[in-house]
């Protein structure tokens, strides 16, 4: 399935009532988000069911493919359009077994071995950092910008750069050869996520064309 990277927007569901939540989604994609991860850590699997199909219906109204954090069950359960495998999670190469050729496959990578494996799997495309610390609740490692390059380099499929991005602290990916950034809070608590989503799109698509 093609897809584009440019700016992927991952959910945290955290501080807002269904609602809202559901509001601000479609705000995101409204504004531009060209891909959507919908990240879920303490739900039940009825729960995170529930949650996921109604952002895939608001997903596929934009014609933006949902990516499934974690959970390949779940992505199949809702037909999305995919899933985000980290290292702790189920290898990329079962994952495609399970759901064939045709889904999207990302995972993340900290290394150019991690790298290199994932691609090797199936992988799609790459989750890299974090490049700043986060103001989410996920356990983070810093990765470097230099192994951020590296990483670009090592793999011909797209590599997007993750964690503690926003419109003012980009400058750093200048020249890294990503595809594009993965962004959470920067859309999520913005007081105007569809406004926001634009400048990031236009934002990482400046970085893209360097």
């Amino acid at each position: 399935m093609k897809f584009d990277p440019t700016l992927y927007f991952i959910t945290d569901r955290l501080q807002f009532s269904e609602e809202e939540f559901l509001f601000r989604v479609e705000k995101a994609l409204k504004g531009g988000a060209t891909l959507i991860q919908l990240r879920e850590k303490e739900v039940s699997t009825a729960e995170y069911i529930a949650i996921a199909e109604k952002v895939h219906a608001i997903s596929a109204r934009y014609g933006v493919p949902l990516i499934i954090d974690d959970r390949v069950d779940v992505a199949l359960a809702i037909d999305a359009e995919g899933v985000h495998l980290g290292q702790s999670d189920m290898p990329v190469g079962t994952a495609r077994a399970i759901l064939g050729g045709e889904k999207i496959i990302g995972a993340t990578a900290k290394t150019v071995p991690q790298a290199l494996e994932a691609y090797r799997q199936g992988a799609d495309y790459l989750g890299v950092g974090a490049i700043y610390p986060t103001t989410t609740h996920v356990k983070t490692v810093i990765t470097s910008v230099e192994t951020l390059k590296d990483i670009c380099r090592s793999v011909p499929i797209p590599v997007n750069a993750i964690g503690g991005l926003n419109k003012t602290n980009l400058g750093v990916l200048r020249g890294a050869g990503i595809a594009g950034i993965c962004v959470v809070s920067a859309i999520m608590k913005a007081p105007d996520p569809e406004a926001e989503a634009k400048i990031l799109l236009e934002k990482a698509a400046e970085l893209k064309a360097k």
